[in-house]
């Protein structure tokens, strides 16, 4: 009588969905979250380039370095926070002469993204670094 209980018990697939679920779940989870953290860094470091190049469009109209370097500031922050994933007071920003080409500049910008929510969301994970650094160079006078 006992033989036939367990061998029921072993024949029976009323709870394989559970084990099944319970078994590819976590993994899942995991890399759905995996994909949603890379994707609000992708995101961020696109916004950082963003950035990068619309300073450059706007310093162009500067005489000098210095007067470059004051208009991509007042770029920055004017519409830096009006990007994706970006708050504007953790951007920096540097406009220096192209020292191989007189004729262009180049407008570099660094992003401190240690405010992401990807570490926190998921400290497992390998992540890149904190810092999100682009630049944009341009031709001076546009051309």
């Amino acid at each position: 009588m006992k033989y036939r209980n367990t061998h029921k018990f072993f024949k029976s697939i009323t709870g394989t969905s559970a084990v099944e679920f319970a078994i590819v779940a976590p993994l899942f989870i995991f890399l759905t979250l995996g994909m949603i953290a890379y994707g609000i860094y992708f995101g961020a470091a696109h916004s950082v380039q963003q950035i990068a190049a619309d300073a450059a469009r706007t310093a162009i109209a500067g005489l000098n370095e210095t007067e470059r370097q004051t208009l991509a500031q007042n770029f920055i922050d004017t519409n830096g926070g009006g990007y994706v994933f970006i708050e504007a007071d953790k951007l920096e920003v540097e406009v220096a002469d192209n020292p191989n080409d007189a004729q262009q500049f180049v407008v570099s910008v660094e992003y401190d993204a240690g405010n992401l929510p990807i570490w926190r969301f998921l400290e497992r994970l390998p992540l890149p670094g904190k810092t999100i650094s682009r630049s944009s160079t341009i031709r001076i006078g546009g051309i």
